[in-house]
């Protein structure tokens, strides 16, 4: 308007923003006759909405409160089939409402007489650390197959992603026992050929020999029956400053230690080749060797009410009293 204002003409303006001509006299017009309040863009109708507030209450209520005949779940189609609204609409409407029915998560929830006790036993080791003590996270993850792919990998390239035979040779299988240090990251580690309690046993006397004589340990383990062998348990007495920690049962993921086996599971073992047992277990070490020397905490943030409230809440959707 400032152009309009020094004079210039519609097409010197159009020509210097590289609007047409129209465009440049439609909001000449539009201030003249309006000035400022003209300005902004109108409102414009746009297609009407085919389906009323009515049909769409009852399209959400079919999905949430209904299962179809023949499913078990709805999808866009059959939600489409029942309704007479079009596929398309009724996916929008899936998007707009934040609807999957096409999805489902797992849970399950622990009857352990002392669940809280255990949850806020074990948070607290997370994130108030006992001075003069070092928290361990132990575990064992059994039943590591040393598989040999039946054909060679196809490398990476651009556009192309590497290439795994979905089929190989199976050559035996290991034990992982693991025990990070909560402090600053670093991995104990050992292979077993089975995951008994004398194995658990040994494990324990390596930690032993490889952690500081002058300090406690807290070992935080789930419930498997091989940590509560009475032979573990008698090692325990005899080693006061050990203290075992128990998960409350189903609970193993409060247990850090899962978060690392995820770790070496995807970026060492899962996509690889292995001749032999002994071939994996070098590379599980190599892996442990490597992780070490760039060893880094988790970063624990939960609190343990935090945990108990979210329970809270699910057991209320489970009992129908909250949505």
């Amino acid at each position: 308007m400032q152009w309009a204002a020094a004079g210039d003409s519609n097409s010197a303006i159009a020509q210097r923003l590289g609007w047409s001509m129209p465009t440049i006299g439609k909001w000449r017009r539009r201030f003249v006759e309006y000035r400022l309040t003209g300005l902004p863009d109108e409102l414009r109708a746009g297609r009407p909405r085919s389906h009323g507030d009515e049909q769409v209450a009852q399209l959400i209520n079919r999905v949430l409160h209904q299962k179809p005949s023949a499913a078990t779940h709805w999808s866009v189609r059959s939600v489409a089939a029942a309704t007479g609204i079009s596929k398309s609409t009724v996916a929008r409407y899936f998007t707009l409402f934040g609807l999957q029915p096409h999805r489902s998560k797992s849970f399950k929830l622990s009857t352990h007489p002392f669940f809280v006790e255990r949850v806020r036993d074990v948070v607290g080791l997370y994130l108030n650390p006992p001075d003069k003590a070092l928290v361990l996270c132990v575990d064992e993850k059994s039943q590591v197959q040393a598989l040999e792919r039946t054909q060679p990998l196809l490398p990476i390239g651009l556009g192309y992603l590497e290439g795994v035979a979905h089929d190989y040779y199976r050559h035996g299988t290991t034990t992982l026992f693991a025990a990070p240090n909560v402090l600053d990251g670093a991995v104990i580690s050992q292979c077993k050929l089975r995951h008994r309690h004398q194995e658990f046993l040994s494990f324990l006397n390596h930690l032993d020999r490889n952690l500081p004589a002058d300090l406690e340990l807290h070992l935080i383990a789930d419930n498997y029956a091989t940590h509560k062998h009475p032979k573990v348990k008698a090692w325990l007495v005899r080693h006061p400053r050990y203290h075992l920690h128990y998960t409350p049962t189903y609970r193993s993921w409060l247990n850090q230690v899962e978060r690392w086996f995820a770790l070496i599971t995807q970026q060492a073992i899962r996509r690889g080749s292995f001749r032999s047992v002994r071939e994996l277990i070098r590379k599980i070490d190599a892996y442990v060797v490597h992780y070490n020397t760039h060893k880094r905490a988790f970063a624990w943030t939960t609190t343990a009410d935090s945990i108990l409230d979210k329970l809270q809440r699910l057991c209320k959707v489970i009992n129908g009293t909250q949505h």
